[in-house]
């Protein structure tokens, strides 16, 4: 049998299962990616199958390049679908978690890498920056919703925000890591805090500040005629990712940092406009669509590449801790003295979901450094993947739908007035 007419027609099924499995699944404790995970290994584990499925370590330069391409555009729509204005002190629970959470993270995956797997210093923090940014891709399901729907409370911005920002800040930790990788003395240290910490942050915010004002003000403040929301079309959402990206990393500024700053700009031009959602939806059924050919691909590897092959138990432990004590510990800490109800807290502090961004990080400092155990670290990488893709997308819809009924009774119950007691009527 040929293996393109086999791909082309595997292709097919997964475009219709991506139209499809959402309106399946909605109601249950079941998710696309997990389906996607589950479809690709069996898949896989057939014997026989034309094509072999290769390790990811095999076609990293590929990995990367997937990876990298499904982060950008998840990005842009994380950023389109935030309908609060900027303001820091709205955004206090973000900075909390981007200033706070993610540098303990690091630190304490970092300690986790050395003890428990015996990594160097320059393997294990690269293996901790890997993973530790919350994923734009996987995380939809705990994210606000489409732009202007009203979908969006303090746990579900927090989290989009958070995972639309530290992807581009989890870059300078995986820089210094390449760094310890070659040779680190204090003048490279300073030359990394520099340019991989100032110049690269400062770029990426200014070029995507200024690329979504601009964009915004030719698609909703040009004269009528030669406005670009008069198309009506989304496909403009890939333009403004690719270009936006590609001007960010000309300039050596984070391109994933840049994206997500262009959306949110350009929506604020004008925020109420319709054709935000046109290039949210857009942007989203293409993201949908690389996601799960991305995840059946990772379900395959695991069947039929050897993924776990590297497995030890100390993995699984460090695994273990990473999911269930590492992220909801540094996320509660973060979050200590902001005035929200506790299972608010603590939604935001699990549902560190990890995914697609880990595995973009890894495969790009894989072949900028020369690191210990790769396959160690593919296989550590993929197992958090992994049962973040189960527990999370298992306990999210449940979890979800309890924290909007107990918001709701607050709710009822701020909005009940205060009932004066009767005054007591005394004999004159």
């Amino acid at each position: 049998m040929d293996p393109y007419v086999v791909v082309l027609t595997g292709f097919g099924v997964v475009v219709l299962l991506t139209a499809w499995l959402p309106m399946v699944l909605k109601e249950l404790p079941l998710t696309l990616p997990i389906f996607c995970v589950g479809l690709g290994a069996a898949i896989f584990a057939i014997p026989d199958v034309p094509g072999v499925m290769p390790h990811p370590g095999e076609r990293i330069a590929i990995v990367e390049r997937l990876s990298e391409l499904v982060v950008v555009i998840a990005l842009l729509g994380a950023g389109l679908k935030i309908d609060r204005p900027f303001a820091w002190r709205r955004w206090r629970m973000t900075w909390r978690l981007l200033g706070i959470a993610m540098p303990l993270t690091i630190a304490a995956l970092a300690v986790l890498g050395h003890l428990l797997l015996g990594l160097g210093l320059a393997t294990a923090l690269l293996l901790a920056a890997s993973l530790a940014p919350t994923d734009p891709v996987l995380a939809s399901d705990v994210q606000v919703g489409p732009p202007g729907s009203g979908e969006e409370d303090e746990v579900r911005f927090s989290l989009t925000s958070e995972a639309g920002l530290n992807d581009g800040l989890a870059f300078p930790f995986v820089l210094l890591a390449i760094l310890f990788a070659h040779e680190i003395s204090s003048q490279t240290f300073t030359e990394w805090l520099v340019y991989a910490v100032v110049w690269k942050i400062v770029a990426g915010v200014g070029i995507g500040y200024l690329a979504g004002r601009t964009l915004g003000w030719l698609t909703f403040h040009l004269p009528n005629r030669a406005r670009l929301s008069r198309t009506g079309v989304g496909f403009v959402s890939l333009g403004i990712t690719c270009l936006v990206y590609g001007l960010c990393e000309m300039a050596k500024g984070y391109g994933f940092l840049g994206v997500f700053v262009a959306a949110f700009a350009l929506r604020s031009t004008k925020r109420e406009h319709d054709y935000h959602r046109r290039l949210h939806d857009f942007a989203e059924e293409l993201e949908r669509l690389l996601m799960m050919m991305l995840l059946v691909l990772f379900g395959g590897a695991i069947t039929g590449a050897g993924l776990f092959d590297a497995l030890t138990w100390p993995a699984v432990l460090f695994a273990v801790m990473a999911i269930f004590l590492v992220r909801p510990l540094t996320g509660w800490i973060s979050l200590i003295g902001i005035d929200r109800p506790a299972d608010e807290k603590m939604a935001i502090s699990f549902f560190g979901i990890r995914g697609i961004g880990s595995v973009y990080y890894l495969a790009y400092a894989l072949q900028e450094g020369s690191f210990e155990q790769p396959n160690l670290l593919w296989s550590t990488a993929g197992l958090i993947i992994l049962v973040s893709i189960l527990l999370h997308g298992m306990t999210v819809t449940p979890a979800m739908k309890r924290l909007d009924r107990h918001r709701r009774v607050r709710t009822r119950k701020e909005e009940v007035p205060a009932i004066r007691p009767r005054e007591e009527v005394h004999p004159s």
